[in-house]
């Protein structure tokens, strides 16, 4: 049966099936990280090191980008195949394929249009301007595949092609990964060669979604004959599309601010939190991984008001999602120095880092809350609760506590914003998610996508 693993599959059961492919996809996205910050530390030059960090909102940003038709789109196709509206599926995921590239070639032409005021705006400085600039610069042109990539790698798992979308994501690692010491040592390039192989990763990643939507999808499409979409489902796909770039937006806020922040300091300490900061995204990516890979599957339920079945869902990914942010936290925050040695032979750089990891780490279990909320509030359509939650952990909140901890207590205070803003968002996420979805729990007239 077409959708058994969304109906009537055991819920442990459906639940890997979806996400382990995303969560495969991750772990090989990490594993590009890892490369990446490895091949520029490497380079033993620390105001290269700290112009990549200093570049590397940017690039958030166009995931930011990506999302908005990516999960916006990927939600509103979820409910619909809940409710048997395959067609209307359809037409909505052939919009999202062509309004993602088309929006990616604007925001190329505006980035590499402002490009002085923005590097002024990202902190770069007389040591680091020349790298930072680099970067920014073939990010920016790679803007319309980056931001395209996002579109398909959620909506394929609509349809339950989970392996697929992992595929299109592994692709693109290795491509990058195997461009990356080439560009970078090889013909010379440095930073401008590390964003040069992740502009050809995506395009490699772009071509394959292509293929997979053309050859092996039966309820998405690319065929231009079938774009069509109304005024009520763009503010569906918006509703939900926008919070959900807006969390992405604030990471690069928060990246922003930590690194204005820390640049009284040094900018040893600016590149020692870049390399800790991709050392965390090894929790971050497999719990988002999960998070987000079972997205498809609340959606699906929600969509078809299978209230009972839904309800095993959370419950499922909330525990299994907490525990493994706890098991996490205690390995990354064990293993730091080893493991921040194996990027940098620079001893100060991986004594500041060690202290910003376990710093990070020490909020991972309320990281695990929030990402298991915002996608319930995202799957659900509920864009007021996930706008919440987008705009908090690295936006407001994150700004609030920063202002507060780094005047009271300088230095120490910047490490330990991010695990207070973790708590506190966790808090709020307790709050919004009884607002919402419990709430509704009771009101089981809610009403369908028009």
């Amino acid at each position: 049966m077409e959708n058994e693993i969304f109906e009537k599959a055991p819920v442990h059961k459906a639940f890997f099936s979806l996400a382990m492919p995303v969560v495969m996809g991750m772990v090989v996205s990490l594993l590009y990280n890892m490369v990446d910050t490895y091949f520029i530390a490497r380079t033993g030059n620390t105001n290269l090191v700290a112009g990549v960090s200093l570049g590397a909102p940017v690039f958030t940003c166009m995931i930011a980008l990506g999302d908005i038709l990516g999960l916006g789109g990927s939600s509103v196709i979820s409910r619909l195949f809940g409710q048997k509206r395959d067609e209307d599926g359809k037409r909505i995921s052939v919009f999202c394929f062509y309004a993602s590239f088309l929006g990616g070639i604007l925001v190329a032409v505006l980035l590499l249009a402002f490009r002085t005021p923005m590097l002024n705006l990202l902190g770069a400085d007389q040591d680091t301007w020349t790298h930072a600039s680099a970067y920014y610069t073939y990010i920016a042109a790679g803007a319309p595949f980056i931001i395209l990539t996002f579109t398909p790698n959620n909506q394929l798992r609509t349809e339950g092609l989970a392996k697929s979308s992992m595929i299109g994501s592994i692709l693109g690692t290795v491509v990058n990964i195997i461009f990356d010491p080439v560009c970078i040592f090889g013909l010379g390039m440095g930073a401008a060669g590390a964003a040069i192989a992740t502009v050809i990763g995506n395009i490699c990643t772009d071509v394959y979604y292509v293929w997979v939507l053309k050859n092996k999808s039966k309820k998405l499409s690319i065929d231009p004959r079938a774009l069509s979409i109304t005024g009520a489902e763009l503010c569906q796909i918006l509703a939900i599309g926008v919070p959900a770039s807006v969390t992405n937006f604030m990471t690069s806020l928060s990246t922003m601010l930590t690194n204005r922040s820390l640049l009284p300091y040094g900018n040893d300490r600016v590149a020692a939190m870049g390399i800790a900061m991709k050392v965390n995204m090894i929790a971050v990516l497999v719990l988002v991984g999960f998070a987000f890979g079972a997205q498809p599957l609340t959606g699906y339920n929600y969509g078809a008001k299978n209230q009972e079945r839904l309800k095993q869902i959370l419950a499922f990914c909330y525990k299994f999602e907490c525990a493994l942010a706890v098991v996490f936290a205690a390995v990354l925050s064990a293993v730091a120095r080893p493991l921040l040695g194996l990027f940098t032979e620079n001893q100060e750089l991986v004594r500041m880092g060690v202290s910003m990891l376990r710093w990070q780490q020490a909020g991972m279990l309320f990281v695990g809350i929030v990402l298991v909320t915002t996608c319930t509030f995202q799957s659900a359509g509920k864009a007021m609760g996930a706008f919440w939650l987008s705009i908090s952990r690295q936006g407001i909140i994150f700004a609030a506590v920063l202002w507060i901890l780094s005047g009271a207590f300088g230095y120490q205070g910047i490490l330990a914003t991010q695990a207070l803003s973790d708590l506190l968002t966790a808090v709020l996420a307790v709050l919004l998610f009884r607002r919402y979805i419990v709430s509704e729990w009771k009101r089981p007239d809610r009403p369908r996508i028009q």
